[in-house]
């Protein structure tokens, strides 16, 4: 599913027009990655749980040489599935 099929099932589920549930689609992206990219966590209940995961710096290989490389520390974003969506998947 792509962004304008998840809008055309939003705007048919909550009674919206196809534009409204794109704004709204696109306002909650916004909240969500504004949130995280400030080292917060959103969760969902029942969803799942967005945030910031901080990785240290350290040592890696290059896989064709076996030189040494630094890899720097970084900061990625990380999603944990709820209890429902894990159960309504399979999992």
């Amino acid at each position: 599913m792509n962004k304008a099929q998840l809008t055309e099932r939003v705007a048919a589920n909550a009674e919206l027009t196809q534009k409204e549930a794109g704004r709204a689609i696109d306002a909650i992206l916004e909240a969500i990655m504004g949130e995280v990219a400030n080292s917060g966590k959103v969760t969902l209940v029942g969803f799942g749980t967005f945030e910031a995961q901080h990785t240290k710096a350290r040592e890696g290989r290059n896989p064709s040489t076996g030189e040494p490389v630094h890899i720097p520390a970084k900061v990625r974003p990380k999603f944990k599935p709820g209890k429902e969506f894990k159960a309504q998947v399979g999992g």
